[in-house]
């Protein structure tokens, strides 16, 4: 059984990831940056650390003054579109 994750509150509810990039060459995303209240600016910052698919740390930007206002392990409640 897995541990519960913690959640993170964003910005909006309607997530568009911006960039979904494979930065180590195995073919899978490791990095997603993404706007989730429309404004084409970035709020929400996830990583795959372990290279095995899944958001392994999350950030979120709230006021977009670019500092993370949070930082959890795991998706945060937000998980990559497919």
């Amino acid at each position: 059984m897995s541990e519960p994750q913690e959640t993170v509150e964003t910005r909006g509810d309607d997530r568009v990831d911006l960039i979904a990039n494979d930065t180590t060459g195995d073919g899978k995303p490791d990095v997603w940056v993404s706007d989730t209240d429309g404004d084409g600016k970035p709020d929400l910052f996830q990583f795959d650390t372990d290279g095995d698919g899944k958001v392994d740390i999350t950030m979120v930007d709230l006021d977009q003054d670019g500092n993370p206002d949070a930082i959890v392990d795991g998706d945060g409640g937000v998980p990559p579109q497919a």
